[in-house]
This record gives structure tokens, C-alpha cells and sequence, in this order.
């Protein structure tokens, strides 16, 4: 049997608006011969390929996800990007009083080489306050380090190579598994590439490193079958393309983006967050009668620039496994192919290799019957706020009394049934429909052209 590298579930606390402590878990709990499942470590147990996060607009979704990149980050940059005295760039709920003086915590328990890990830790503003790694060969649980607020690492006997040297180079907010690879330690190395390449993430803000990986892909298979995939889910997406034009960037436009790049910096700090261009420049190519004629992507619509994006992380992940995260998968993309991409993760014959989707989305078609991918019980999660402190609440369905088979869970889910979805006050809308019949409109109209006019006039 293959040794797969899994997601089991994830754990975190005070981070944006998970104020408590939320745990998503990737944990099956029925089987079912037409989805993918894979064996977690322990006998009898296995992971389910697809989980969807469902919620109202501004619930707390896109957070669930934006924890998992967190961690990820921080794993990834602590030691080599982070400033040695600018504490920890964390983000703790900032709707209440005592939040940010309480400690964010992150946890996961994950399968790398077919055996179970769990590695986890708390940060406040200044430091990281405890980290620990664990495995559990043969399901016992084994300690490979502690680390605790003092900064002293205790190593479990399982842990080999130059530990002690590492841990004299650790910082106060870096973590001890960051230096570790950064070390070249071996045993550590494989957990951190774990978090470097079998954790995937796809949001808003990672667009151009996202197509860079589709462009890769593409120029590594230009010779041979590799880069068919490629251009078949362009294809298959019937966007009207016939494939991508690449080609290296003008150095003068190059040169441009990074002065104009340093000027922002200069003037607003290193903080300030600068969309990258891609690595190169991308023409989306369009067959028609008379011959084939290439678009700059910025002309194409955001569905196919978002479907472009998507190809690469989601073709990696199929063949090497892993776990692919994605923000609003259907924001842009038609519910036609968020169901054909969900069920390319749910196929046992697409999905050979463990690899997992975690999405948050508004699609719940993908709850009905008129899907070709149908989600279970166990692969459902929704989000909610609670009224009084607005923190985020994450609860799976498996919390309900849920029939797979024999329950319509889309229109139990828009029928408010399992919760997450608005509650809209139609008094509010009468008053807005009211103040419209009595000029309110015209008013906001007119005001809005005035400051049209001085904008122009300024201009």
C-alpha cells in the first residue's frame, strides 16, 4: 500500500474571528464505495477527499481557510523572512477586549509516510509561547520535541541529528521546525516539506504564484503527454480557449514593477502588500474559422483567468497528493464546473494518491441531487457567528440527524434547517422600499452625481 500524506484535521484558536477553539476534521464517518477514501493510521479509521465549508457572507468561511495558510506561512517563513524583533505578525479576534492578549493557537494532525504526526503551537504578539511535534508509529503516541515559553526544547529519544545545535539558534518567534529545516535537518525536512508542498493553498491573494505553477506545468510537458492535462481542463471548461501563448516578460516592464514595487515600500513600509506580476507573460489563445488569435489575460474574464489558476495546484495535487485549500471555489467559476472539479478529489478512479480539497463556498447545488458529485454527511461543514460576540462557530453536519441517501440536503440546508445561511430582515427592505417612494433614492442619486462632478473637476 501506497504511504500517503494526508490531512486528518486541523485545530485552532484566536486567530481573526475563530475566538475559541475550532477544530475541522477530515475524519470519515461512513464508507462509501464511489468516493475516494483513504486509511488514516489507525485500524479501521480512514480521511475523506473533499470537505466544503457552508456560511453566510462574513461568517467566519474565508477565515477557516486563512488559519490553515497562516500556519502554513508561519512554518515556512518564521525563521528566514520574519523581522527577529517584530514579534509575530498574528492575527487575534479584534471584536472584544481580552482577545489580543490571549494566545493563537494552531494544530494539526496529519500522515506523512503513512504515519500519523501531529505538530501544533501558540504565539502571542511578541513570541512563540509552546510548539510540540509528535508521531505515533503502530498508534502509540512518541514525542520528537517540546518547546515551552521559556524557549527550553525537550527532545523525545526519537528525535536524531543535531537537535541541540538548532535549538541554540531558535529566536524567540521563529519556530524550532523552521530552523530545523533551515538546517538541513532530515528527519524535520520531511515534515516541513509536507507544509511547503503537500499543503496547497488557492486564494485571492496568491493569483500570480498559482499561475506561474499552470505556466510550469505547461512548459515542462510543451515536448510530450505532460502538459496535456493542462491543456484538456482548459478545454474541457469550455471557455472558447485553445491553449496559452507564454512568454518572458520585456525587461524594461520588469524593471518598472520593481522600482514602482520599492517606491510603495519606501514610502508605506514593509508591510504593505504588492500584487507580483507572474513570472511570465500569459496570452490565453482563441481558435475561431479564420485561425487562432491569443488575448492578454487581463482581457479574459475573471472565471477563466480564476479556472487558469486553478489547473495547476489542482493537476499537482491529483498526482502527488496532498492537500489542496481553496477560498470561495465558486465565486467565479460556473456551478457546472465547481461540481466537475469537487468530483475530480471525490473519484476513486481521478483520485489515486490521497489527495484532499478543503474549500468554503455559497454553491448549495452541490448539496442537491442534480450534481454529478454528491457530497456526504461527513464532507459538510457550515460556519455561524454568534450574535452576542460575533465569533465564528465550526460545526459539521454530522451534528444533525442526516439520511445520506434519503435526504435532500440542499433544500434542508437553504431551508434553514442545519443554520449557516442569513436571516434577513424584511422590515429593513420595506424601509428602503419606502424611502425610495418617498425620493430617498433621488436624494442618494443626486448626491452621488455632485461628487462625480467635483472628482471629474479635479481631474
Amino acid at each position: 500500500m501506497e504511504r500517503l500524506a494526508m490531512l486528518l484535521r486541523f485545530q485552532v484558536t484566536n486567530h481573526a474571528s475563530l475566538l475559541d477553539e475550532q477544530e475541522l476534521s477530515l475524519m470519515g464517518a461512513d464508507r462509501h464505495p464511489e468516493r475516494a477514501e483513504f486509511p488514516s493510521s489507525a485500524a479501521g479509521e480512514f480521511a475523506v477527499p473533499v470537505a466544503a465549508i457552508y456560511g453566510t457572507n462574513a461568517s467566519g468561511k474565508s477565515n477557516v481557510i486563512d488559519s490553515i495558510g497562516w500556519m502554513r506561512t508561519a512554518v515556512l517563513t518564521s525563521f528566514r523572512q520574519w523581522d527577529p524583533s517584530g514579534g509575530v505578525p498574528r492575527r487575534p479576534f479584534a471584536l472584544g477586549h481580552g482577545a489580543s492578549g490571549r494566545p493563537s493557537s494552531f494544530a494539526v494532525d496529519f500522515l506523512v509516510g503513512g504515519v500519523h504526526h501531529q505538530f501544533g503551537f501558540s504565539v502571542d504578539d511578541e513570541r512563540v509561547t509552546e510548539e510540540w511535534l509528535y508521531y505515533y508509529p503502530e498508534g502509540r503516541q512518541r514525542r520528537l520535541y517540546e518547546r515551552g515559553a521559556d524557549d527550553v526544547v525537550t527532545f523525545g529519544r526519537w528525535l536524531t541529528g543535531r537537535r541541540k545545535l538548532i535549538a541554540e539558534l531558535l529566536r524567540p518567534n521563529s519556530l524550532y521546525l523552521s530552523v530545523a529545516a533551515a538546517q538541513g535537518h532530515d528527519q524535520l525536512g520531511e515534515i516541513f516539506r509536507w507544509f511547503r508542498s503537500g499543503l496547497r493553498m488557492a486564494t485571492d491573494h496568491d493569483f500570480p504564484q498559482r499561475l506561474d505553477h499552470t505556466v510550469r506545468l505547461c512548459l515542462d510537458g510543451a515536448d510530450g503527454r505532460k502538459g496535456r492535462p493542462v491543456l484538456d481542463l482548459l478545454r474541457f471548461a469550455d471557455l472558447g480557449v485553445s491553449g496559452l501563448e507564454i512568454q518572458e516578460w520585456d525587461e524594461s516592464i520588469r524593471e518598472d514593477h520593481q522600482r514602482i514595487t520599492k517606491a510603495l515600500r519606501d514610502a508605506l513600509g514593509d508591510k504593505v502588500r504588492v500584487q507580483e506580476d507572474a513570472e511570465q507573460r500569459v496570452r490565453v489563445e482563441h481558435r475561431t474559422a479564420e485561425g487562432v488569435f491569443p488575448l492578454d489575460l487581463a482581457y479574459e474574464s475573471s472565471g477563466t483567468r480564476t479556472w487558469i489558476g486553478l489547473i495547476g495546484p489542482v493537476i499537482t495535487t491529483l498526482a502527488a497528493g496532498g492537500v489542496l485549500c481553496v477560498d470561495e471555489l465558486d465565486a467565479r467559476l460556473h456551478p457546472y464546473l465547481v461540481d466537475a472539479l469537487v468530483g475530480m478529489f471525490q473519484s476513486p478512479e481521478t483520485n489515486t494518491r490521497g489527495a484532499q480539497l478543503v474549500f468554503s463556498t455559497h454553491e448549495a447545488a452541490l448539496l442537491g441531487r442534480n450534481v454529478r458529485t454528491e457530497l456526504f454527511r461527513d464532507q459538510v461543514w457550515f460556519t455561524e457567528k454568534d450574535p452576542r460576540t460575533l465569533a465564528t462557530r465550526l460545526f459539521p453536519l454530522t451534528e444533525f440527524s442526516v439520511r445520506n441517501s434519503a435526504d435532500n440536503l440542499e433544500r434542508r440546508y437553504l431551508g434553514g434547517r442545519y443554520g449557516a445561511v442569513p436571516h434577513l430582515d424584511d422590515d429593513l427592505l420595506r424601509e428602503v422600499t419606502v424611502a425610495f417612494r418617498h425620493g430617498g433614492g433621488s436624494e442618494a442619486g443626486k448626491a452621488a452625481e455632485e461628487d462625480e462632478g467635483r472628482t471629474s473637476g479635479a481631474a
